[in-house]
């Protein structure tokens, strides 16, 4: 739409023949933009992911307070474009439009200007060309299922891929997916996570060589074959938008009486996990994963203020999920985002009984019946 403002407009009768030329200037001006020929685009679908280790506390530039690790999903993703074509003006400054669900979303546009600003000296056409993103994601956002992760990932991988191009260079995919990796962790923390296949560990560990704060790294290959097929019902508890979001989370853990222990916790938890995951160790993993879970959420009701994200619907579902486990003794186990939706993992050799139990027991807690049926996924592609 034009938009015209009144100080534009003419104050006297002498002053009318020249509307019909500010006009005819304005509509010339609007329709160059909109039909502004585009120079390149990149499109790219990328995954959520579901912590096992959580990263909760932050310090620096979205650099974490204690290593984590992650299942790649798989039916959770955003698919994201990035366009770019010649700017209107000579301003320096960035040109951005920006699409959420094919609508303009201003919240969002203000969020990536921020983003994009602090990074443009490492990409420099981002001042040199307008832009616009076109984002969706499969599933709801702001609801437990990390929005941001696989959000930021895919426009990581947009820019890294576009910056690629518009210099005529080709880049190995390892590396693309490394580079992606640490421009998608300034955008959000966990988005470092979700350009790899199957798994990614985040933050400096000392048990696992190459690991960094500032990017993720795969870990495919060190897992147990069970868990790269690894089944993720997610029972959407509730889908509306959370009352606290994760970013408010992670500042308050600064001033968290228990950060200090948990920090450790999660070091722990770590050294004890991938041994479980190299090795197939079922039990030990879902423990350790649960407890984890159990954390990060009472991590929330220790803050000040606090706050809680699951609902009567969520801890209904953690107690059946417990009673099934121990009469059926399937190593079926939960894990829990920063949100009231319930990650129900198991290995896909008993799927046909886990489904059922699913259906019958604890559908009638998901908003509206709501279950994605998701499982570990391969990793990020790009859209043709």
């Amino acid at each position: 739409m034009l938009a015209l403002s009144f100080r534009h407009l003419p104050h006297h009768e002498g002053e009318l023949g020249e509307v019909a030329v500010f006009l005819h200037l304005s509509l010339r001006k609007y329709a160059i933009h909109s039909t502004m020929k585009e120079i390149k685009k990149t499109s790219w679908r990328s995954p959520s992911n579901i912590a096992l280790i959580k990263y909760w506390g932050k310090h620096g530039n979205q650099l974490p307070k204690n290593p984590s690790i992650s299942f790649t999903l798989d039916k959770c993703f955003s698919e994201t474009s990035l366009s770019v074509s010649e700017k209107t003006s000579k301003d320096k400054g960035l040109e951005l439009k920006f699409y959420f669900d094919k609508k303009e979303n201003l919240a969002f546009r203000i969020k990536i200007l921020s983003f994009f600003e602090g990074i443009s000296k490492d990409f420099p056409f981002l001042h040199k060309y307008a832009l616009q993103v076109n984002s969706t994601n499969s599933f709801p956002h702001s609801s437990g299922i990390a929005s941001s992760a696989s959000a930021m990932s895919a426009l990581a991988l947009c820019l890294c891929d576009m910056d690629a191009a518009l210099r005529g260079k080709k880049i190995a995919k390892d590396k693309l997916l490394e580079k992606a990796s640490y421009y998608a962790r300034i955008g959000s923390g966990s988005a470092s996570r979700s350009v790899f296949p199957v798994a990614s560990l985040w933050g400096e560990a000392k048990h696992v060589k190459g690991s960094s704060d500032e990017y993720a790294i795969p870990f495919e290959k060190e897992m147990h074959k069970t868990f790269k097929t690894y089944q993720n019902a997610i029972l959407i508890a509730s889908s509306a938008e959370k009352k606290v979001s994760s970013r408010v989370g992670h500042q308050l853990m600064k001033t968290n009486p228990f950060a200090k222990v948990r920090y450790k916790q999660a070091n722990d938890n770590l050294a004890e996990l991938l041994p479980a995951l190299k090795s197939g160790d079922l039990t030990k993993f879902g423990e350790i994963v649960e407890t984890e879970a159990m954390t990060l959420h009472a991590l929330m009701m220790c803050s000040q203020p606090n706050f809680i994200l699951m609902t009567p619907s969520t801890l209904a579902m953690i107690a059946r999920i417990k009673a099934f486990r121990e009469s059926s003794k399937l190593p079926l186990y939960f894990t829990l985002d920063a949100g009231p939706n319930i990650h129900l993992l198991y290995p896909e050799n008993i799927k046909n009984k886990v489904v059922p139990f699913i259906q019958e027991e604890l559908s009638e807690h998901c908003e509206h019946g709501r279950i994605i049926w998701d499982k570990v996924g391969k990793g990020p592609s790009v859209i043709k």
